[in-house]
């Protein structure tokens, strides 16, 4: 098992590499001028040839590179040239709200999408299996963007039950962050009615994201399960007089859970970068609503940052799915 971890966490160090080059030479292959946009619209040549020399733009690229690395191993990702702010600090501040609202997303996915999946192998053919599986290509089908317009148009808009931007009232006092995380710093402090204002403000923007994820956990699960429940150990196992309860719940959902696992890992890194446009619907401050006001502004340092930030969370939730296919499928330490 050990050997397995390691040869996982060395190609998840090869794939980090490459993403961090990927970011350094669209970062200096984009047609704007990060020095022009520190220096001002106003600002002379000479003004902004210091800028640039402030900010090391003026060195061959080789070298930018290598101080890129050197920052990003001590956990700098450089300055905002709009703002002039680190970019690291930025990121703290706003990564806990994208988490919270991924954890949130994928929670009710995994919930929702592995149920469903279940009951729709179990009634295989019959009217739940159908509206399932048209739910399903739905749930793939519908643009983020414009079901959650619909939402806060229904929600918020008509019937006024929920919120329609923001991440907390404005007039509310959440206290000093101890997570990061709204509703799990209300709980910790026993603050029952910031727990309710905050899930009411996460509940629209949390649902939208989930959708893709519960849609293709729902028709990969589903798939499985078909599969499992026509193996012959079911058979044997339901002809010994094991429950039907047990048959679906241990053996059959055992076996089903490698591809649904797989199916997580991935949509959890396409979720992340989902956060860009909920979060701009949704006016939800976190990393992806600060990636396009960046990317608007053309200061490519921020976007670089969160594009970083998005795919090592994306390696090392994959990192602990195949984590996970080793522990359920001992074979896969061998391979």
């Amino acid at each position: 098992m050990l050997v397995y971890l390691l040869r996982r966490i060395a190609l998840a160090g090869l794939m980090l590499f490459g993403l961090v080059c990927l970011t350094f030479a669209i970062a200096n292959v984009a047609p704007s001028d990060p020095a022009a946009l520190a220096a001002g619209p106003d600002a002379g040549r000479s003004q902004i040839e210091q800028v640039r020399r402030e900010y090391g733009l003026d060195r061959p690229l080789p070298e930018q590179f290598l101080r890129y690395v050197s920052d990003l191993a001590q956990g700098e990702f450089g300055r905002s040239v709009a703002t002039g702010r680190s970019v690291g600090r930025d990121l703290a501040r706003y990564f806990p709200a994208t988490l919270e609202l991924c954890l949130v997303a994928m929670a009710f996915g995994m919930a929702a999408g592995i149920s469903l999946g279940m009951l729709s192998a179990l009634f295989k053919d019959r009217w739940l299996d159908h509206a399932t599986r048209i739910f399903a290509v739905s749930g793939i089908a519908l643009p983020p963007f414009w079901f959650g317009l619909l939402l806060q148009l229904g929600f918020a808009a008509w019937l006024g039950w929920l919120p329609t931007s923001g991440r907390i009232g404005v007039s509310t006092d959440p206290g000093d962050p101890i997570t990061g995380l709204l509703l799990v710093d209300s709980l910790l402090r026993g603050n029952g009615p910031l727990f309710v204002q905050a899930l009411s403000y996460i509940l629209l923007p949390a649902l939208v994201l989930s959708l893709p994820c519960l849609a293709s956990i729902l028709r990969v699960n589903r798939s499985e399960m078909v599969e499992a429940l026509r193996a012959d150990y079911i058979i044997a196992a339901r002809a010994h007089g094991v429950s039907r309860w047990r048959l679906v719940t241990v053996h059959a959902l055992k076996n089903a859970m490698l591809p649904t696992l797989a199916i997580i890992g991935l949509r959890w890194g396409w979720m992340m970068s989902s956060t860009v446009l909920v979060e701009t619907v949704f006016d939800w401050p976190g990393i992806g609503l600060y990636a396009v006001s960046s990317a608007i502004a053309g200061d490519f340092k921020p976007v670089m940052g969160v594009t970083l930030i998005i795919g090592l969370n994306f390696m090392l939730v994959n990192l602990i799915v195949d984590l996970l296919y080793g522990v359920l499928d001992p074979r896969l330490r061998h391979a």
